[in-house]
């Protein structure tokens, strides 16, 4: 009997990623705020760029994403040279990791960081190192003290996920800045666009050849069926990223909806507005019930409970509710629950939810 070949180093070590739960058997109106996605949807000059599209599809797509480079860089004032699009920003990390690091090299990331960092890096035979964070927060004098010669690239999220926090520029250049020649920084702001007067590390990617910066259209621009994604940084490193990106990798369709969103700057405000409005309400709504909330600024809010038992009541509770959050004991809160920020009717279902609860059992 003839064997398999044994897979890549690393391949095994994987754990298989675990996306956020969307149903509940038995109910039909279930309000699923566990994948921090758009409560405003798509926008429709997005989907009725879609539609047009899906008459083309059997055309192949364009192998430069050009017109969509183009709009980005409109939109952000960049050079659309520098622009690079991928399935998601998950794909751009994957090619980030496969270009730059492999085995006997180490990918740093922070204890909370985004699963996908450690994924990818096993997948291309490197070895992940989760460094502390301070508060839930990225610590930059951590990250560079976890800096071995062995490492090629740093992942920070910023705003970070699952918790929301934000690293100050003068912070995240600081990083930059202390970063040895031949390691990479890439700054994932897949929740940029929620955050107060801040860029995602776009102008930072402008003048270090050592900072990439990657974005989503999953979150602001509700796109996350689409998984379009991008990233931006010096030349030389999106020359390596376009060696090895497949020629085809985004659809027509899923061009054509990503280019109308970008440009569709009265959604993205929309959106934006109402983001910040909802996430407001949220999290002095769970500070009033006692629970621990940092002041998020992405779309999502982390809510602290007193231990990991109660944290699985409470997410008993709104499941039995019709509500689906996160319990993110992945990224290492297992006493906590990740709460996407939705729309008006979607933040007092949950409110009404917890208070609820916090009524039932006096000590959240």
């Amino acid at each position: 009997m003839t064997t398999a070949p044994a897979p890549q180093p690393g391949i095994m070590g994987i754990d298989l990623y675990q996306g956020g739960a969307s149903k509940i058997a038995g109910r039909d109106d279930v309000l699923k705020l566990s994948s921090n996605e758009n409560p405003y949807g798509a926008p429709p000059s997005a989907v009725e760029a879609a539609r047009v599209a899906a008459a083309d599809m059997h055309l192949y797509p364009p192998t430069d994403h050009a017109p969509l480079r183009r709009a980005i860089a409109e939109v952000h004032d960049l050079d659309p040279e520098r622009v690079i699009c991928g399935v998601g920003s998950d794909e751009v990390i994957h090619w980030l990791c496969q270009a730059y690091a492999g085995p006997g090299d180490q990918v740093l990331h922070t204890e909370h960081g985004f699963l996908m960092y450690g994924i990818s890096a096993r997948a291309a035979g490197a070895a992940p190192v989760k460094v502390p964070e301070r508060d839930r927060t990225v610590d930059v004098d951590a990250l560079l003290d976890g800096v071995t010669d062995a490492t090629k690239l740093v992942f920070i999220a910023n705003p970070a996920n699952p918790t929301g926090t934000l690293l100050n520029g003068q912070d995240v250049t600081r990083l930059a800045d202390g970063l040895p020649d031949g390691c990479l920084l890439v700054l994932d702001g897949a929740y940029a666009e929620f955050a107060d007067d801040f860029d995602g590390g776009l102008r930072l990617a402008e003048t270090r050849a050592n900072v990439v910066a990657t974005r989503t259209f999953s979150k602001l621009y509700g796109l996350g069926g689409m998984r379009v994604g991008w990233a931006y940084g010096a030349r030389d490193a999106i020359d390596v990223l376009n060696r090895i990106r497949g020629p085809f990798n985004l659809s027509n369709v899923a061009l054509a909806a990503a280019e109308a969103a970008v440009r569709d700057r009265d959604f993205a405000a929309m959106t934006r507005d109402g983001n910040a409005a909802q996430r407001a309400r949220l999290i002095c709504g769970l500070r009033a019930l006692g629970l621990g909330c940092d002041d998020s600024q992405a779309n999502f809010v982390l809510a602290r409970f007193a231990d990991r038992a109660t944290a699985e009541a409470a997410d008993a509770h709104l499941q039995a509710a019709g509500i689906v959050v996160r319990h993110p004991v992945g990224y290492g809160f297992p006493a906590a629950l990740r709460i996407t920020v939705g729309d008006e009717a979607g933040t007092t279902r949950v409110l009404d939810a917890l208070r609820a609860f916090a009524e039932r059992d006096d000590d959240l």
